[in-house]
């Protein structure tokens, strides 16, 4: 028992190597599987136990810990799209184990039932099985080797043996001593032969010690063979011959046979991932468990996903813990509530990878304080895509390679399109009959459309949950049918007969003419034939002609694109960014009644997806999945759009509409034709969007694009808070009109402002605050603004809460300002102190000759000191009451035509009572004039002042 009391580490494996190289310890290839007991010890040299002993040292090894060591970071790397749409977490921090159910071989090949949402949530009540309990005893109590463990594209299965892999490194997997994960897709492009033991060691540097011993050890050793669907394996003794020794090299398919077969380290237990299309390439002999994911088939695990995905730190960015705390609690609840309505999201996030995309997308609309360049939306369903397939082929038996993506993007993708120029997102059995079989024509076809349906159809497609349509199918995520649609669109596989057997022909006519062009100048040498050049030219024609036609093609998707992007009919919906959240999170309110018509359905993503996808850095992803788009096409397209798009949307559209082609100029990442774009804006009316931190970083971004001035930026309503501002801060320095009324923007968003007009590139001329909280202190900043600023002659503070403070500290800084013309600070129960201190400082003022002083807290005696600056006098205006003197104000109509305008804003029984003041004032004035015009100018007034109270206490106002 020397070994068991030598310690690990390079000592122990010294003098393993020693035992090893000595002839007593050489034992023929027959005693290599020696169990051992009391009565054959004696036939070894030496104690079986002693021996065994000392190979069971290898276990704890100092070469297992760097094994494990060298795992767990190699299988804890997260992929870049983690690390880009997001804060990147570890598998401990957020995974979920899947619903895993006991299946049989004969279950597997029984036709699949009708796919309805209750066959797919409410799956036969096989026995649920745990990950770890993958090789406990059957129910025939015999022990189980080898493991096939199945699922659809999306149901996690890469994960899954991630996490089981991580989970072996931390020692929470006790019943293996050694796990040694191959993938598949690696095995199946090493076509040089190679032993077993050379594999591991190529692979696993660490376990150079480890695999001499692997089978004398007895080790408990598991293999992994993630994705068995990448190799093409032939069980058949005429196809991989037997082989039972690690060192004899084979090719790579053959070691996985033997390994399956158990004539290869027999005592070794084996897990295989693969597609369901796959799992009878293995025979049913060799595989004592068969296991299906289910995915997230119990809400409850959805829930749990979206609990701990969402409410990890550091998810929200750098906002403050407690505001994104409460934000990100907000939006699990809204979740929640989405899921327990059996909502169509529900049978989405079925499959894992779709709650991962619900989770990205979420961060990408709630945290997103500054889009990086490469992070739009277009790029999250792309990398998604890349995610889930990776550049797989449909079926490695068939010859052709066809990519899984391509497959789809041609089929799908047809039906996403049909879908989405007929205004439908629910599908019958017949239309996806005429999308995927009507061009079905041989064996193989028809073989690639089984392996679709079996392994991928449920990662697109899904039964619809809405009553009275349960057979009937809708993309899994609505999104996705625009993106494929897109998709199919931008690869051009929307193309008539003519169109494709011309570009076949072009391709066939192209090939011959290179090589028919060499013999025919050979020839025209000896034999002086006039009709070889004639017959040269005519080979050439047709490719350049189809090239023409193809070049029409571009303009088409153009075309396509542009009328797609300013569709009328979708003028007045919610701009895309806010369908994407209520798609995901719901619409808060009263459910829709069950006979109540649906509304029309909008597909205003699809435009926004075609320009994003022809973006380089997504067109570079889809090559890899088999989807090329080239850049000339990409050009092409581009160049044709400079006609349509940008033509189209001169033409003033509607903020939401704008919100949207701002959003797709950001998606498209052309930068010379957004600057393009961007350039024909003057005015731009963004009124009542909300604006969200990421749509506040798409305006930024797409306006960087030029350095030009904006006429008017209209900002009205739109949740603005501070951040806000400093995201739009290089927007507004640009903007000469700044509307920002209704916008919450307290006395910090008055710092951004005061810095904003500081600035020395500042041409902002007028700026509305009307109707925010400014207060006292936003009051100040505003006034040291006004103080050093050169560029504003309009300035409204109507509705701020500035009170004589606010008031007072703005005319204590007015006389340094020397550009100012016309300042509102109305409504702001301002007294007569604070009034006639303003007025008092503006008449000396150079330029200002307007202020307005309505609905302030101003006595009769305030009013007539007022008056008594009028303008002819003072060079001032004054506008306080909808009188001046004897006579009605010139202003009248403006100030009542202000009330109106804002009066759902502002407390009704105060401006009661202010109406109810101006009437009085009204009447006063009357009675003191005996000018009949006068009197008859009194009385329309007064008529419309009572007019407005009456609407006012009738609540039609």
């Amino acid at each position: 028992h020397v070994c068991s009391s030598s310690p690990p580490g390079p000592a122990g494996r010294c003098f393993l190597r020693k035992i090893l190289h000595t002839s007593s310890i050489s034992l023929p290839r027959g005693c290599v599987r020696y169990q051992g007991d009391s009565q054959d010890s004696s036939a070894l040299p030496g104690s079986s136990h002693h021996g065994q002993s000392q190979l069971r040292n290898v276990a704890s090894s100092g070469a297992i810990k760097k094994h494990q060591k060298s795992l767990s970071a190699w299988f804890s790397h997260q992929p870049n799209e983690e690390r880009q749409f997001g804060p990147s977490f570890s598998l401990d921090a957020v995974h979920v184990d899947p619903v895993i159910r006991e299946s049989s071989l004969e279950e597997i090949l029984k036709p699949s039932p009708g796919l309805t949402i209750q066959n797919q949530l409410q799956q036969p009540r096989r026995k649920v099985i745990s990950l770890h309990n993958l090789f406990d005893v059957d129910a025939c109590g015999r022990q189980v080797k080898n493991v096939v463990l199945y699922g659809t594209v999306g149901t996690g299965k890469s994960t899954l043996i991630k996490k089981m892999v991580v989970d072996w490194c931390h020692g929470r997997l006790p019943r293996f001593e050694l796990v040694i994960p191959f993938s598949c897709e690696d095995l199946s492009h090493s076509h040089a032969h190679v032993s077993l033991r050379r594999l591991i060691t190529k692979k696993y540097q660490h376990l150079r010690d480890v695999v001499p011993v692997l089978e004398a050890s007895n080790l408990r050793v598991l293999f992994i063979l993630n994705g068995l669907e990448r190799l093409n394996l032939d069980f058949r003794l005429a196809g991989t011959e037997l082989c039972c020794d690690p060192n004899e090299p084979v090719p790579p398919s053959a070691i996985v046979v033997n390994l399956l077969r158990k004539y290869l380290l027999p005592e070794a237990s084996i897990i295989v991932t693969t597609r369901p299309s796959a799992v009878r390439r293995i025979p049913g002999k060799y595989v004592g468990r068969y296991a299906e994911i289910c995915g997230f088939s119990d809400t409850n695990l959805q829930k749990l996903y979206f609990q701990m995905r969402l409410s990890q730190p550091g998810c929200s960015g750098e906002e403050s813990q407690e505001r994104s705390s409460a934000e990100q609690e907000n939006l699990v609840e809204m979740l929640s509530r989405n899921l327990e309505r059996h909502n169509q999201i529900t049978a989405a996030c079925f499959l894992p990878s779709y709650c991962w995309l619900v989770c990205t997308t979420l961060h990408f609309l709630y945290f997103t304080r500054m889009v990086p360049p490469s992070q739009t939306l277009t790029g999250i369903y792309t990398s998604f895509l890349r995610l889930n397939f990776s550049g797989e082929v449909l079926d490695s038996t068939d010859p052709n390679h066809i990519s899984m993506m391509k497959y789809a993007a041609k089929t799908v993708g047809k039906l996403a399109y049909e879908g989405v120029m007929s205004r439908k997102t629910c599908f019958s059995e017949e239309d996806l009959r005429q999308c995927f079989e009507v061009e079905m024509k041989t064996e193989s076809e028809l073989n690639l459309l089984e392996v679709f349906r079996s392994d991928v159809f449920r990662f697109f497609l899904s039964p619809c949950v809405q009553p009275g349509k349960e057979h009937t199918f809708v993309f899994t995520i609505p999104a996705m049918q625009e993106y494929l649609a897109a998709l199919y669109v931008v690869l051009g596989e929307k193309k008539t007969l003519a169109q494709r057997v011309g570009k076949e022909l072009s391709e066939v006519v192209g090939k011959v003419s290179e090589d028919v062009a060499v013999v025919l100048n050979i020839v025209s040498k000896v034999l002086p034939l006039r009709f070889l050049p004639v017959l040269f030219n005519l080979l050439k024609i047709f490719p350049r002609y189809f090239s023409r036609v193809s070049g029409k093609g571009r303009d088409a998707i153009a075309h396509t694109m542009a009328e797609e992007l300013f569709k009328e009919e979708d003028y007045y919906n919610d701009d895309v960014l806010d369908q994407i959240n209520s798609s995901i999170l719901g619409v808060e309110g009263p459910m829709r009644h069950p006979d109540e018509a649906p509304d029309d359905e909008v597909f205003e993503l699809f435009p926004i997806f075609m320009g994003g996808i022809l973006s380089r850095r997504n067109r570079a992803i889809l090559e890899q999945l088999g989807c090329s788009i080239k850049n000339l096409a990409a050009f092409e397209i581009a160049k044709a759009m400079k006609k349509t798009v940008i033509r189209k949307s001169r033409k003033g559209l509607p903020p939401s509409e704008l919100m949207d082609y701002l959003f797709f100029l950001h998606e498209f990442q052309n930068e010379r034709f957004t600057a393009e774009a961007v350039r024909s804006l003057r005015t731009v009316n963004l009124s009542s969007v909300k604006m969200t931190p990421l749509k506040c970083s798409v305006l930024a971004s797409v306006m960087s694009t030029t350095s030009h001035e904006v006429e008017e930026l209209n900002l009205t309503s739109c949740n603005l808070d501070s951040s806000s501002l400093r995201t739009l801060f290089p927007v507004l320095l640009r903007c000469k009109a700044l509307h920002l009324q209704l916008n919450s923007l307290g006395s910090d968003a008055c710092k951004e402002i005061r810095d904003l007009l500081l600035h020395d590139k500042c041409v902002v001329s007028s700026l509305r605050l009307a109707n925010n909280p400014v207060g006292e202190q936003g009051a100040r900043y505003l006034a040291e603004a006004l103080a050093g600023n050169r560029s504003l002659s309009q300035l409204s503070l109507l509705h701020t809460a500035l009170g004589d403070p606010g008031a007072e500290a703005i005319a204590q800084h007015l006389p340094e300002n020397q550009h100012l013309q016309e300042l509102n600070l109305g409504y702001n129960s301002l007294t007569d102190t604070a009034a006639l201190r303003v007025v008092e400082v503006a008449k000396r003022h150079e330029t200002l000759d307007k202020v307005h002083l309505y609905f302030n807290d101003i006595s009769e005696a305030g009013k007539r000191a007022l008056d008594s600056l009028r303008m002819d006098r003072d060079g001032v205006r004054a506008l306080v009451f909808l009188t001046a003197g004897t006579d009605v104000s010139d202003y009248w109509s403006h100030i009542l035509s202000v009330v109106q305008r804002n009066l759902p804003f502002w407390d009704r029984e105060r401006v009661r009572q202010h109406l109810a003041l101006l009437l009085q004032d009204l009447e006063s004035s009357r009675s003191q004039t005996a000018n009949p015009w006068r009197k008859a100018k009194f009385l329309r007034v007064e008529s419309e002042v009572k007019k407005m109270l009456g609407k006012l206490q009738d609540g039609s106002l």
